[in-house]
């Protein structure tokens, strides 16, 4: 599904980073026709990840109640539970249809970045307006590699400090200054989520 410019629904979601005070959320606005493959895109733009880790959106299916995840089929998924549904044959308007909704989305399984994700409203698409978008946030994303929640408190921790023992030695890792409270909607870009599908894939299509 591209970015484009689009006169259907737009459905409106809070993206929350769990677990981290002060809070690091974006609210986005992507086309009511989205894949959660395009969304779990979309999240990660919005939020400043890179989609260098595996993803999955956690949720009940609708029908049977039972506790599914969408992402991206493995042959190394074991255990009891079924495998991952692959997001891009996935309709997020499946499973979010009513404001108030929520699903979670956990980025690098490693780190466990884990996320609230809401539907706050669907709103009329407005013709000529460029989909998907971001409204507004607060903080800056955690940088990758940190060491997911504990790892990112001590990295903020360390560069506040000048006189941490580690101060100097995590600007170098990060590359230069790092300022967690800095966020602008504005610099968001989107990319296309075909495009991102053929990065990691290496194929024209989804499929």
């Amino acid at each position: 599904m591209k970015s484009h410019k689009t006169a259907e629904d737009a459905l409106r979601f809070r993206v929350e980073l769990t677990g981290i005070e002060p809070p690091i959320w974006r609210d986005i606005e992507v086309p009511s026709s989205y894949s959660f493959w395009d969304l779990h895109v979309a999240i990660q733009d919005a939020m400043g990840w890179r989609d260098c880790h595996l993803h999955a959106f956690c949720t009940k299916d609708p029908v049977t109640g039972e506790i599914i995840d969408i992402g991206i089929p493995s042959e190394d998924d074991f255990g009891d539970g079924a495998p991952a549904l692959p997001g891009w044959k996935v309709f997020v308007v499946a499973y979010l249809s009513e404001p108030g909704q929520t699903v979670d989305y956990e980025y690098d399984f490693g780190d466990g970045w884990e996320h609230r994700v809401q539907l706050l409203d669907i709103v009329p698409g407005k013709p000529g307006t460029l989909y998907p978008k971001c409204l507004a946030g607060e903080r800056a994303c955690p940088p990758e590699e940190c060491g997911g929640i504990w790892g990112y408190q001590s990295l903020v921790e360390a560069i506040r400090d000048p006189s941490h023992q580690d101060h100097d030695d995590i600007l170098r890792w990060l590359g230069g200054p790092f300022d967690p409270d800095r966020f602008n909607a504005a610099d968001v870009k989107f990319d296309d989520p075909q495009h991102r599908w053929r990065d990691t894939f290496g194929k024209h299509e989804l499929n």
